[in-house]
């Protein structure tokens, strides 16, 4: 019998766990994420919409600038997960590619800069843990760290970029390389 309410209680415990990680989201995430948006599109209301999408168009004309500057940029301007919203001004072959490389920059410039991943710091400590064992700086390792992603980040896109090109000739598919603006 005490192995019956044991498991019920445990399969209970799941669910309070489950309410304790929704409320804490509540109170803080979901707050976050809601002014970012609010911030990025003020942002773009003040700068204007199309001068952002002459800056994308700009980026999209050039592999480097859109798998290596602009998820840079963003992350390192916006955070996780704004950074991925970034993509909305692109071409649509040009998506996949930048939420891919936006996404690992949101992890590998967390050492330098932990305001973008504030999750992802625990995983760089726990790296770094190590070096700090030995009395050393963590910043030689978190440039490192760094500079790798930014190399790798943009293969990243650069790969997806490819092999989004090979599905899309697969599946039939034609998009215009044309710019089209994003709308609000």
């Amino acid at each position: 019998m005490s192995v019956i309410v044991n498991v019920a209680e445990g399969f209970m415990g799941l669910f309070d766990a489950g309410a304790e990680t929704f409320v804490s989201w509540v109170t803080t995430i979901v707050p976050k994420v809601l002014l970012l948006l609010v911030f990025m599109n003020a942002l773009i209301a003040l700068i204007g919409q199309e001068k952002i999408n002459k800056f994308a168009k700009f980026c999209s004309s050039n592999v480097i600038l859109a798998y290596g500057v602009l998820p840079f940029l963003s992350a390192f301007m916006l955070g996780n997960p704004m950074a991925l919203s970034m993509g909305k001004f692109l071409p649509e072959r040009m998506k996949p590619s930048y939420y891919a490389t936006s996404t690992y920059h949101c992890h590998t410039n967390s050492g330098l800069f932990p305001h973008i991943n504030v999750g992802e710091i625990f995983i760089y400590l726990g790296i770094a843990d190590g070096i700090t064992t030995l009395g050393l700086s963590t910043t030689p390792l978190a440039v490192r760290y760094l500079l790798v992603g930014l190399v790798m980040n943009f293969f990243a896109g650069w790969i997806t970029d490819f092999t989004t090109k090979m599905v899309m000739k697969q599946q039939n598919i034609t998009l215009s390389n044309e710019f089209k603006p994003s709308v609000n």
